[in-house]
């Protein structure tokens, strides 16, 4: 069973407290090489350290299933630890250090980290579409278009994910950051707009929306995918260093964490289940966990490119959109190359 290995999320007020406690607070690590199903790992397996993107929530459900049902240990792999973080930008920096072999990482946030010269690659693109959007609470103001956030008050947290969607869905729709008033917050941010401290935050779809609808009833929600944002979601990302000095393990890594993605698609109460019994502190979770990875399974894991291509494939004309995207709206001022930010070597050989 997996042991946790907390990292410190600061509350602002009760109700962050109280998001953050439905949401999860921990990361773990099993360490024993076996799996649920039974598949031991030989005794001279690759032990790893996994880095989340944030606490763990419905879309990390594949690393745990991963584990439990033994798919890394039939990969020769040892999970050591799963570690959580703070946000993309603080897990892509982790992992380019070598703190971590793998990480799980909003992919445009990558795309800004390797401008920034952080040498990680994307290795597969678990969300197909973006699930990222704008929220309101619906009694108090309707989201039909970008116009609809002028004048409003927006919790922003300026070195997470979320901003860098925020900032490119403002520019590629003709609006200004000075359109909004703009509040610094800490995350889990989504409690400021329960207690109406903020109009308006950015919002996964499949993380945070199942919990706002619990706390704060019917919400509005704009998608960034369809006003631009045309960019993956989150993905699994390695250190260009792991890429070239262990390929091999790099490929194993691969091949269970896709076996496991599928397992979850065909089972998400399962997989939610695995996830809630990491550790006892998420045992509440399941039906939360279940609900992200259904928002999951109808809109992001699959696409006409995975129908063709099996999951978490990846295509060069989504990531130069990405690319272009971020530096025609000023997110970054220097423009990596497809190569520089994708290695689909590994996802295509899986499928």
């Amino acid at each position: 069973m997996h042991h946790l290995k907390k990292t410190a999320v600061l509350a602002a007020a009760a109700a962050v407290t109280m998001l953050a406690g439905c949401a999860g607070g921990s990361g773990s690590g099993s360490g024993s090489g076996t799996g649920a199903g039974g598949s031991e790992a030989p005794a001279d397996a690759d032990h790893i350290t996994i880095q989340l993107d944030y606490q763990p929530r419905g879309l990390h459900s594949p690393l745990f299933v991963a584990d439990a049902k033994g798919f890394f240990a039939d990969e020769g792999i040892v999970v050591d630890d799963i570690l959580t973080g703070t946000s993309s930008g603080d897990t892509l920096r982790l992992v380019g250090q070598g703190q971590g072999d793998f990480g799980v990482s909003d992919l445009p946030t990558l795309v800004v980290a390797r401008s920034q010269d952080i040498p990680v690659k994307a290795l597969l693109a678990t969300n197909q579409h973006s699930p990222l959007a704008m929220c309101t609470k619906a009694e108090r103001f309707t989201l039909e278009t970008p116009d609809d956030l002028k004048g409003l008050k927006v919790g922003v947290q300026a070195s997470g994910s979320t901003y860098i969607f925020y900032k490119a869905l403002l520019a590629a729709n003709g609006l200004s950051q000075d359109d909004l008033t703009e509040l610094t917050v800490t995350p889990p941010y989504e409690s400021y707009l329960v207690t109406d401290q903020v109009d308006t935050v950015p919002c996964y779809t499949d993380a945070e929306v199942p919990i706002l609808q619990k706390a704060a009833g019917e919400l509005s929600i704009l998608h960034g995918s369809d006003f631009g944002y045309d960019v993956y979601g989150t993905g699994i990302f390695t250190t260009d260093e792991m890429i070239e000095s262990n390929p091999d393990l790099v490929q194993r890594f691969t091949n269970a964490y896709l076996k496991a993605l599928e397992y979850t698609i065909d089972n998400p109460e399962e997989a939610a289940q695995i996830l809630a019994d990491s550790n006892p502190e998420l045992s509440d979770n399941v039906a939360l966990y279940t609900e992200q990875l259904q928002a999951d399974i109808d809109d992001t894991f699959t696409s006409e490119d995975t129908e063709e291509n099996g999951l978490g494939t990846m295509t060069d004309e989504v990531w130069q959109g990405t690319i272009d995207l971020l530096f025609e709206q000023g997110v970054i001022t220097t423009e990596p190359t497809v190569d520089d930010v994708r290695d689909a070597t590994f996802v295509d050989a899986g499928n």
